[in-house]
Protein backbone atom coordinates (compact mmCIF):
# COMPACT_ATOMS: atom_id res chain seq x y z
CA UNK A 1 0.00 0.00 0.00
CA UNK A 2 1.51 2.83 -1.10
CA UNK A 3 -1.07 5.05 -2.59
CA UNK A 4 -2.10 8.79 -1.54
CA UNK A 5 -4.08 7.31 1.45
CA UNK A 6 -0.73 5.43 2.53
CA UNK A 7 1.35 8.92 2.83
CA UNK A 8 -1.20 11.18 4.09
CA UNK A 9 -1.03 8.56 6.97
CA UNK A 10 2.71 8.37 7.37
CA UNK A 11 2.76 12.00 7.58
CA UNK A 12 0.07 12.12 10.06
CA UNK A 13 2.04 9.86 12.35
CA UNK A 14 4.74 12.16 12.10
CA UNK A 15 2.94 15.39 12.60
CA UNK A 16 -0.11 14.75 14.48
CA UNK A 17 0.77 13.83 17.86
CA UNK A 18 -1.37 17.11 19.28
CA UNK A 19 -4.45 14.76 18.68
CA UNK A 20 -5.01 11.38 20.55
CA UNK A 21 -8.53 8.87 20.02
CA UNK A 22 -8.67 7.95 23.64
CA UNK A 23 -6.62 8.87 27.44
CA UNK A 24 -7.12 5.65 28.95
CA UNK A 25 -5.59 3.11 29.92
CA UNK A 26 -3.54 4.96 27.57
CA UNK A 27 -2.51 7.15 24.71
CA UNK A 28 -4.26 6.43 21.59
CA UNK A 29 -2.25 8.15 19.47
CA UNK A 30 -3.30 8.04 15.28
CA UNK A 31 -0.32 5.90 14.52
CA UNK A 32 -1.89 3.09 16.75
CA UNK A 33 -5.29 3.43 14.27
CA UNK A 34 -3.05 3.25 11.32
CA UNK A 35 -1.15 0.51 12.29
CA UNK A 36 -4.15 -1.45 13.00
CA UNK A 37 -5.18 -0.77 9.40
CA UNK A 38 -1.99 -1.79 7.74
CA UNK A 39 -0.57 -4.54 10.02
CA UNK A 40 -2.62 -7.25 8.44
CA UNK A 41 -2.00 -6.56 5.02
CA UNK A 42 2.30 -5.43 5.38
CA UNK A 43 2.60 -9.08 7.85
CA UNK A 44 0.73 -10.96 5.28
CA UNK A 45 2.66 -9.68 2.67
CA UNK A 46 6.39 -9.06 4.48
CA UNK A 47 6.38 -11.53 6.83
CA UNK A 48 8.18 -10.69 10.53
CA UNK A 49 11.95 -8.72 9.69
CA UNK A 50 14.36 -10.26 11.28
CA UNK A 51 16.45 -7.34 12.87
CA UNK A 52 13.71 -5.83 15.20
CA UNK A 53 13.12 -9.01 16.71
CA UNK A 54 16.87 -9.90 17.11
CA UNK A 55 17.50 -6.06 18.56
CA UNK A 56 14.22 -6.48 21.14
CA UNK A 57 14.67 -9.78 21.85
CA UNK A 58 16.93 -8.82 24.48
CA UNK A 59 14.79 -5.88 25.79
CA UNK A 60 11.62 -8.69 25.91
CA UNK A 61 14.08 -10.93 28.13
CA UNK A 62 15.70 -8.79 30.53
CA UNK A 63 12.40 -6.72 30.84
CA UNK A 64 10.38 -9.64 31.72
CA UNK A 65 13.03 -10.55 34.70
CA UNK A 66 12.90 -7.14 35.91
CA UNK A 67 9.15 -7.31 36.57
CA UNK A 68 10.10 -10.54 39.01
CA UNK A 69 12.61 -8.53 40.85
CA UNK A 70 10.18 -5.40 41.28
CA UNK A 71 12.14 -2.92 39.54
CA UNK A 72 9.74 -2.48 37.08
CA UNK A 73 5.89 -3.67 36.26
CA UNK A 74 4.09 -5.30 33.86
CA UNK A 75 1.88 -2.86 33.25
CA UNK A 76 4.44 -0.21 32.62
CA UNK A 77 7.33 -2.71 30.65
CA UNK A 78 4.13 -3.49 28.09
CA UNK A 79 2.67 -0.20 27.48
CA UNK A 80 6.68 0.87 26.43
CA UNK A 81 7.88 -2.17 24.73
CA UNK A 82 4.69 -2.83 22.65
CA UNK A 83 4.16 0.44 21.97
CA UNK A 84 7.85 1.25 20.53
CA UNK A 85 8.46 -2.56 19.08
CA UNK A 86 5.57 -1.58 17.36
CA UNK A 87 6.16 1.78 15.76
CA UNK A 88 9.95 0.20 14.76
CA UNK A 89 7.89 -2.46 12.67
CA UNK A 90 5.52 0.07 11.12
CA UNK A 91 7.65 2.30 9.50
CA UNK A 92 10.16 -1.09 8.92
CA UNK A 93 7.41 -1.81 6.79
CA UNK A 94 6.45 1.74 5.78
CA UNK A 95 10.35 1.33 4.36
CA UNK A 96 9.65 -2.06 2.16
CA UNK A 97 6.56 -0.83 1.24
CA UNK A 98 8.14 2.01 -0.55
CA UNK A 99 10.81 -0.67 -1.88
CA UNK A 100 13.70 1.37 0.61
CA UNK A 101 13.12 4.43 -1.76
CA UNK A 102 14.60 6.73 1.05
CA UNK A 103 14.54 9.80 -1.01
CA UNK A 104 10.48 9.73 -2.08
CA UNK A 105 10.08 8.92 1.68
CA UNK A 106 12.15 12.00 2.71
CA UNK A 107 10.84 13.97 0.42
CA UNK A 108 7.07 13.02 1.20
CA UNK A 109 8.32 14.07 4.71
CA UNK A 110 9.81 17.57 3.11
CA UNK A 111 6.45 18.51 1.89
CA UNK A 112 4.55 17.71 4.93
CA UNK A 113 6.85 19.85 7.03
CA UNK A 114 6.15 23.19 4.70
CA UNK A 115 2.78 22.32 4.93
CA UNK A 116 2.94 22.49 8.81
CA UNK A 117 5.46 25.44 8.86
CA UNK A 118 2.62 27.40 6.51
CA UNK A 119 0.27 26.29 9.18
CA UNK A 120 2.58 27.58 12.05
CA UNK A 121 2.95 31.28 9.96
CA UNK A 122 -0.97 31.82 9.59
CA UNK A 123 -1.05 30.86 13.71
CA UNK A 124 1.38 33.80 13.87
CA UNK A 125 -0.27 36.20 11.85
CA UNK A 126 -3.76 35.34 13.08
CA UNK A 127 -2.61 35.89 16.69
CA UNK A 128 -1.41 39.23 15.63
CA UNK A 129 -5.19 39.77 14.41
CA UNK A 130 -6.81 38.46 17.08
CA UNK A 131 -8.69 35.77 15.06
CA UNK A 132 -8.61 32.93 18.38
CA UNK A 133 -9.17 30.01 15.94
CA UNK A 134 -6.54 30.67 13.62
CA UNK A 135 -3.91 30.75 16.64
CA UNK A 136 -5.50 28.49 18.91
CA UNK A 137 -6.20 24.92 17.94
CA UNK A 138 -7.16 23.34 21.40
CA UNK A 139 -10.41 23.57 19.93
CA UNK A 140 -9.94 21.01 17.82
CA UNK A 141 -6.96 19.28 19.05
CA UNK A 142 -7.02 17.64 22.67
CA UNK A 143 -3.45 17.28 22.99
CA UNK A 144 -2.89 20.48 21.95
CA UNK A 145 -1.35 23.28 24.23
CA UNK A 146 -0.95 27.35 23.36
CA UNK A 147 2.71 28.73 24.36
CA UNK A 148 2.91 32.25 25.12
CA UNK A 149 6.37 34.15 24.90
CA UNK A 150 8.61 35.43 21.44
CA UNK A 151 5.79 37.40 18.98
CA UNK A 152 3.16 36.94 22.06
CA UNK A 153 3.00 33.26 21.41
CA UNK A 154 5.39 30.83 20.12
CA UNK A 155 4.78 28.86 16.90
CA UNK A 156 3.92 25.09 17.66
CA UNK A 157 1.69 24.87 14.32
CA UNK A 158 -0.35 21.12 14.53
CA UNK A 159 2.50 19.93 16.97
CA UNK A 160 1.55 19.81 20.51
CA UNK A 161 4.34 22.69 21.72
CA UNK A 162 7.44 24.23 20.15
CA UNK A 163 10.17 21.87 20.88
CA UNK A 164 7.95 19.07 19.74
CA UNK A 165 7.91 21.11 16.39
CA UNK A 166 11.01 21.92 16.50
CA UNK A 167 12.66 18.35 17.20
CA UNK A 168 10.18 16.51 14.14
CA UNK A 169 10.65 19.35 11.40
CA UNK A 170 14.51 19.85 12.39
CA UNK A 171 15.46 17.62 9.64
CA UNK A 172 13.24 19.70 6.92
CA UNK A 173 15.14 23.06 8.56
CA UNK A 174 18.69 21.10 7.96
CA UNK A 175 17.66 20.93 4.32
CA UNK A 176 16.42 23.94 3.88
CA UNK A 177 19.09 25.91 5.73
CA UNK A 178 21.34 23.95 2.82
CA UNK A 179 19.34 24.87 0.24
CA UNK A 180 19.90 28.86 0.93
CA UNK A 181 23.00 28.70 1.79
CA UNK A 182 24.05 27.02 -1.24
CA UNK A 183 21.11 27.94 -3.74
CA UNK A 184 20.02 24.62 -4.01
CA UNK A 185 16.45 23.58 -4.66
CA UNK A 186 16.59 19.15 -2.88
CA UNK A 187 13.14 18.14 -2.29
CA UNK A 188 11.14 21.75 -2.31
CA UNK A 189 11.28 25.22 -3.81
CA UNK A 190 12.78 28.18 -2.70
CA UNK A 191 9.76 29.42 -1.50
CA UNK A 192 9.35 26.32 0.65
CA UNK A 193 12.46 27.04 2.01
CA UNK A 194 12.18 30.10 3.31
CA UNK A 195 8.54 29.23 4.97
CA UNK A 196 10.86 26.29 7.03
CA UNK A 197 13.39 28.37 8.19
CA UNK A 198 11.21 31.47 9.01
CA UNK A 199 8.44 29.49 10.38
CA UNK A 200 11.52 27.25 12.74
CA UNK A 201 12.93 30.68 13.95
CA UNK A 202 9.52 31.55 15.06
CA UNK A 203 9.15 29.06 17.61
CA UNK A 204 11.45 30.76 20.17
CA UNK A 205 12.62 27.38 21.78
CA UNK A 206 15.68 26.36 23.14
CA UNK A 207 15.24 22.83 21.06
CA UNK A 208 15.09 24.76 17.71
CA UNK A 209 18.10 26.81 19.16
CA UNK A 210 19.77 23.18 19.28
CA UNK A 211 18.48 22.23 16.25
CA UNK A 212 20.10 25.49 14.25
CA UNK A 213 23.55 24.92 16.47
CA UNK A 214 23.02 20.70 15.48
CA UNK A 215 22.63 21.75 11.40
CA UNK A 216 25.47 23.81 11.92
CA UNK A 217 27.78 21.59 13.15
CA UNK A 218 26.81 19.21 10.96
CA UNK A 219 27.32 21.03 7.95
CA UNK A 220 30.44 22.06 9.20
CA UNK A 221 31.64 18.71 9.53
CA UNK A 222 30.87 17.81 5.83
CA UNK A 223 32.61 20.55 4.67
CA UNK A 224 35.54 20.28 6.36
CA UNK A 225 35.78 21.13 10.19
CA UNK A 226 39.29 22.70 9.81
CA UNK A 227 38.51 24.51 6.69
CA UNK A 228 35.33 26.20 7.78
CA UNK A 229 36.03 26.07 11.76
CA UNK A 230 37.78 29.17 11.65
CA UNK A 231 34.39 31.39 9.88
CA UNK A 232 32.07 28.97 11.45
CA UNK A 233 32.59 28.99 15.01
CA UNK A 234 32.71 33.01 15.96
CA UNK A 235 29.17 32.56 14.00
CA UNK A 236 27.96 30.40 16.36
CA UNK A 237 29.18 31.92 19.25
CA UNK A 238 27.75 35.13 18.21
CA UNK A 239 24.32 33.74 17.66
CA UNK A 240 23.92 31.87 20.84
CA UNK A 241 25.66 34.88 22.06
CA UNK A 242 22.28 36.89 20.64
CA UNK A 243 19.87 34.17 21.60
CA UNK A 244 20.57 34.56 25.41
CA UNK A 245 20.78 37.99 25.33
CA UNK A 246 17.51 38.34 23.14
CA UNK A 247 15.54 35.21 23.91
CA UNK A 248 14.33 35.12 27.46
CA UNK A 249 13.28 31.18 27.51
CA UNK A 250 16.91 30.13 26.54
CA UNK A 251 18.48 32.66 28.75
CA UNK A 252 16.73 31.15 31.64
CA UNK A 253 17.15 27.72 30.86
CA UNK A 254 21.24 28.08 29.46
CA UNK A 255 21.63 29.50 33.46
CA UNK A 256 19.55 26.76 34.99
CA UNK A 257 21.88 24.35 32.94
CA UNK A 258 24.71 25.76 33.89
CA UNK A 259 23.46 26.07 37.79
CA UNK A 260 22.25 22.50 38.18
CA UNK A 261 25.51 21.00 36.62
CA UNK A 262 27.81 22.92 38.22
CA UNK A 263 30.52 20.91 40.21
CA UNK A 264 29.13 22.11 43.94
CA UNK A 265 27.71 19.38 46.03
CA UNK A 266 23.95 18.70 45.60
CA UNK A 267 23.22 19.33 48.83
CA UNK A 268 24.80 22.53 49.34
CA UNK A 269 22.68 23.30 45.93
CA UNK A 270 19.55 25.98 46.03
CA UNK A 271 17.20 25.09 43.39
CA UNK A 272 14.33 27.17 44.32
CA UNK A 273 15.09 29.78 41.67
CA UNK A 274 16.02 27.56 38.78
CA UNK A 275 13.88 27.22 35.70
CA UNK A 276 11.75 24.44 36.14
CA UNK A 277 13.24 22.48 32.66
CA UNK A 278 16.84 22.98 33.74
CA UNK A 279 16.10 21.36 37.30
CA UNK A 280 14.01 18.36 35.13
CA UNK A 281 16.78 17.65 33.20
CA UNK A 282 19.53 17.61 36.09
CA UNK A 283 17.17 15.41 38.29
CA UNK A 284 16.58 12.93 35.45
CA UNK A 285 20.18 12.76 34.80
CA UNK A 286 20.77 11.93 38.56
CA UNK A 287 18.15 9.51 38.54
CA UNK A 288 19.20 7.97 35.25
CA UNK A 289 22.84 8.26 36.61
CA UNK A 290 21.79 6.02 40.05
CA UNK A 291 20.13 3.46 38.36
CA UNK A 292 22.36 2.70 35.70
CA UNK A 293 24.84 2.19 37.85
CA UNK A 294 22.82 -0.13 40.35
CA UNK A 295 21.96 -2.57 36.90
CA UNK A 296 24.81 -1.23 34.24
CA UNK A 297 24.05 -4.03 31.34
CA UNK A 298 20.23 -3.77 30.76
CA UNK A 299 19.15 -1.43 33.10
CA UNK A 300 15.74 -2.08 34.74
CA UNK A 301 13.54 -2.74 31.77
CA UNK A 302 11.76 -0.49 29.13
CA UNK A 303 8.82 1.57 30.92
CA UNK A 304 10.63 1.28 34.31
CA UNK A 305 12.16 5.35 34.32
CA UNK A 306 9.04 6.23 36.82
CA UNK A 307 9.79 3.61 39.77
CA UNK A 308 13.29 4.97 39.48
CA UNK A 309 12.39 8.66 39.49
CA UNK A 310 10.31 7.14 42.60
CA UNK A 311 13.85 6.06 44.41
CA UNK A 312 16.30 8.52 43.17
CA UNK A 313 14.72 11.50 42.82
CA UNK A 314 16.06 14.69 44.20
CA UNK A 315 12.35 16.12 44.86
CA UNK A 316 12.45 13.74 47.54
CA UNK A 317 14.34 16.48 48.96
CA UNK A 318 11.94 19.35 50.43
CA UNK A 319 14.60 21.74 49.88
CA UNK A 320 13.95 21.19 46.04
CA UNK A 321 11.59 21.88 43.24
CA UNK A 322 8.62 19.66 43.88
CA UNK A 323 8.17 18.74 39.96
CA UNK A 324 7.63 15.86 38.77
CA UNK A 325 7.48 16.61 34.82
CA UNK A 326 8.99 14.23 32.38
CA UNK A 327 8.55 11.58 35.01
CA UNK A 328 7.78 8.87 32.39
CA UNK A 329 10.38 9.83 29.62
CA UNK A 330 13.48 11.20 31.87
CA UNK A 331 13.30 14.46 29.27
CA UNK A 332 16.33 12.56 26.90
CA UNK A 333 16.23 9.86 25.51
CA UNK A 334 20.04 9.13 26.27
CA UNK A 335 19.00 9.42 29.60
CA UNK A 336 16.02 7.41 29.36
CA UNK A 337 18.04 4.51 27.66
CA UNK A 338 20.76 4.51 29.98
CA UNK A 339 18.08 4.30 32.97
CA UNK A 340 16.22 1.53 30.67
CA UNK A 341 18.07 -0.30 28.97
CA UNK A 342 21.51 0.09 30.07
CA UNK A 343 24.92 -0.42 28.43
CA UNK A 344 22.81 -3.02 25.90
CA UNK A 345 20.21 0.11 24.52
CA UNK A 346 22.72 2.65 24.79
CA UNK A 347 25.59 0.81 22.16
CA UNK A 348 22.95 -0.09 20.25
CA UNK A 349 21.78 3.49 19.35
CA UNK A 350 25.15 4.74 19.75
CA UNK A 351 26.04 1.80 17.14
CA UNK A 352 22.87 2.93 14.94
CA UNK A 353 24.40 6.37 14.85
CA UNK A 354 27.61 6.51 14.47
CA UNK A 355 28.35 3.06 11.94
CA UNK A 356 25.13 4.47 9.69
CA UNK A 357 26.22 8.33 9.06
CA UNK A 358 27.12 9.20 5.43
CA UNK A 359 29.60 12.06 5.05
CA UNK A 360 29.61 13.85 2.02
CA UNK A 361 33.14 12.98 1.24
CA UNK A 362 31.52 8.82 0.68
CA UNK A 363 28.33 10.25 -0.76
CA UNK A 364 27.83 8.69 -4.11
CA UNK A 365 25.05 11.65 -4.68
CA UNK A 366 24.11 14.47 -2.53
CA UNK A 367 21.10 13.64 -1.48
CA UNK A 368 22.51 10.58 0.36
CA UNK A 369 24.45 12.69 2.85
CA UNK A 370 21.82 15.39 2.94
CA UNK A 371 19.32 12.74 4.36
CA UNK A 372 21.88 11.54 6.51
CA UNK A 373 22.91 14.50 8.23
CA UNK A 374 19.01 15.47 8.03
CA UNK A 375 17.85 12.30 9.55
CA UNK A 376 20.89 12.07 12.57
CA UNK A 377 20.01 15.55 13.88
CA UNK A 378 16.73 14.20 14.72
CA UNK A 379 17.97 11.42 16.57
CA UNK A 380 20.72 13.35 18.17
CA UNK A 381 18.10 15.67 19.46
CA UNK A 382 15.69 13.31 20.83
CA UNK A 383 19.20 11.86 22.49
CA UNK A 384 19.73 14.94 24.46
CA UNK A 385 16.51 16.71 24.97
CA UNK A 386 13.02 14.34 23.75
CA UNK A 387 12.91 11.11 26.05
CA UNK A 388 9.49 9.64 23.77
CA UNK A 389 10.99 6.20 22.23
CA UNK A 390 8.73 6.80 19.30
CA UNK A 391 6.81 9.63 19.39
CA UNK A 392 6.34 12.03 16.31
CA UNK A 393 7.55 9.26 14.52
CA UNK A 394 11.23 8.90 15.38
CA UNK A 395 11.74 5.10 14.37
CA UNK A 396 10.66 6.74 11.25
CA UNK A 397 13.37 8.34 10.54
CA UNK A 398 16.13 6.04 12.73
CA UNK A 399 14.76 3.85 9.69
CA UNK A 400 15.87 6.10 6.88
CA UNK A 401 19.08 7.02 8.62
CA UNK A 402 19.95 3.01 8.35
CA UNK A 403 18.77 2.37 4.74
CA UNK A 404 20.43 5.52 3.48
CA UNK A 405 23.86 3.84 4.40
CA UNK A 406 22.63 1.01 3.16
CA UNK A 407 21.82 2.58 -0.22
CA UNK A 408 25.29 4.70 -0.54
CA UNK A 409 26.99 1.64 -0.12
CA UNK A 410 25.18 -0.17 -2.54
CA UNK A 411 25.68 2.77 -5.01
CA UNK A 412 29.36 3.00 -4.09
CA UNK A 413 29.64 -0.94 -4.70
CA UNK A 414 27.85 -1.14 -8.23
CA UNK A 415 30.13 2.02 -9.21
CA UNK A 416 32.81 0.50 -8.59
CA UNK A 417 31.56 -3.77 -9.84
CA UNK A 418 29.94 -3.10 -12.60
CA UNK A 419 28.60 -6.73 -12.28
CA UNK A 420 27.18 -6.02 -8.99
CA UNK A 421 23.70 -5.67 -8.52
CA UNK A 422 22.45 -8.87 -9.51
CA UNK A 423 21.11 -9.45 -5.55
CA UNK A 424 18.58 -7.21 -4.85
CA UNK A 425 18.18 -5.50 -1.21
CA UNK A 426 14.80 -7.96 -0.78
CA UNK A 427 17.08 -10.77 -1.14
CA UNK A 428 19.67 -9.75 1.24
CA UNK A 429 20.67 -11.35 4.45
CA UNK A 430 20.25 -8.19 6.15
CA UNK A 431 16.05 -7.91 4.85
CA UNK A 432 15.44 -11.94 5.63
CA UNK A 433 12.54 -12.53 7.52
CA UNK A 434 11.18 -15.08 10.12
Amino acid sequence: MTGRFAIISILLTLFLSSYVLFKSPFEGYVTYLFMVIFFPFYISKFGIPALPVVIFTPLLISGLIYIQTLDNTDVLFLKIFLGFFSSVLFYRYVLQAFEYDVSKLFGYYMKGAVVVSAIGLIQIASYQVGFSPGYDFSWILNKWGLSPGGLGIRLNSIVSEPAQFAAVVGPAFFVSAYNLVFRKNHFIKRSSTIIIIIAYSLTFSTLGILGISLTVIILVINYGFLRYVLIVGPILYFGLNYAYDNIDEFRVRFDGVVTTFSDEGEESKNYTDVHGSSFVLYNNYVIASENFKRNPLFGTGLGSHPIAFERFSLTRNARVLQVDFNKADANSMFLRLMSETGLYGLIVMLGIVIRNFVMRRNAVNEENWLISGATVLIILIYLMRQGHYFLNGLPFFIWLYYYTRKRNDKQKAELESPSFGSKTEKESAELQTI
